[in-house]
């Protein structure tokens, strides 16, 4: 089970729909939930930065703390709300991304938003937090409107190691999901990593965890990422599962990448794992 969630607490509009998913997982397993707000760099940083400039680091800063603190005190009130019985604050003085890397350490889950491109948001977060941080990351799309999370889920499986390990982190949603569907796209283009029966191996090793899980085979001409969002919109799912994968830049730029095509794309919440 998830015992504690953390969720990125910011300025974004769009902020709304992350603590809804966050607050119905938190409800669902009775879990601590800490909403993590950064003030995006830290004082010495700061005041190293603004020394020699006309203003007063200290009013500055200050100012930065006090935005910190609002979205907080927000999120705490908006999550008690929702129902989530155990809520906490923490403000960090750092940037956005070493701050949820720190502090994801000692949660089971982090939740934060879909990059959307507004003034708020912090650009290549999810990814970055998926491919560098312990745990796994639940990326929230700025439509969700409070949907249960664990009717239907797919979850992508084409026998790596960062499948097994979203599968595995994903494990708590599974077992309470009226129906998962594992999903393993075009399996001849890897048949090492498959045996016979590609799929099989995974749902017996799934059924045995309590998973009502079925394999759904499908051999196509579209990317990976494109036929796991047709399954998942063919199957009404709440969640998409997946495993998070990383190229250098030019690599990703060059022949594109599942996990970029999904934090694009995705219109329901992804739960991504490397």
């Amino acid at each position: 089970m998830y015992k504690t969630i953390i969720v990125h607490v910011d300025e974004s509009p769009l902020f709304d729909a992350r603590l809804r998913a966050a607050a119905w997982l938190a409800t669902a397993h009775e879990a601590h939930l800490v909403g993590c707000a950064a003030t995006g760099m830290s004082w010495p940083a700061y005041a190293m930065l603004t020394g020699s400039m006309a203003v007063t680091p200290v009013n500055e800063y200050d100012s930065l703390r006090h935005i910190g603190r609002t979205s907080l005190h927000a999120f705490a009130e908006r999550a008690r709300r929702l129902g989530v019985e155990s809520v906490e604050e923490r403000l960090v003085e750092d940037e956005n991304r070493d701050a949820l890397l720190l502090h994801s350490r000692y949660a089971d889950l982090v939740v934060t938003g879909q990059d959307a491109g507004d003034a708020a948001t912090v650009r290549g977060l999810p990814q970055y937090l998926a491919l560098h941080g312990p745990r796994p990351v639940l990326v929230v799309p700025p439509t969700y409107d409070g949907a249960p999370i664990a009717e239907t889920v797919v979850a992508g499986w084409n026998g790596s190691i960062q499948a097994l390990r979203a599968i595995d982190a994903a494990m708590p949603i599974l077992v309470r999901a009226r129906s998962v569907r594992l999903a393993v796209v075009n399996p001849d283009r890897e048949s090492g990593m498959h045996g016979d029966d590609p799929g099989a191996d995974m749902a017996l090793y799934l059924a045995r965890h309590g998973v009502r899980v079925e394999v759904v085979v499908e051999s196509t001409h579209a990317s990976p990422g494109d036929a796991l969002l047709g399954i998942a919109a063919g199957s009404g799912a709440g969640l998409l599962v997946t495993g998070a994968f990383g190229h250098s830049r030019y690599r990703e730029l060059v022949l594109g990448g599942v996990t970029r095509l999904l934090l694009e794309r995705a219109n329901l919440p992804l739960l991504l794992a490397h």
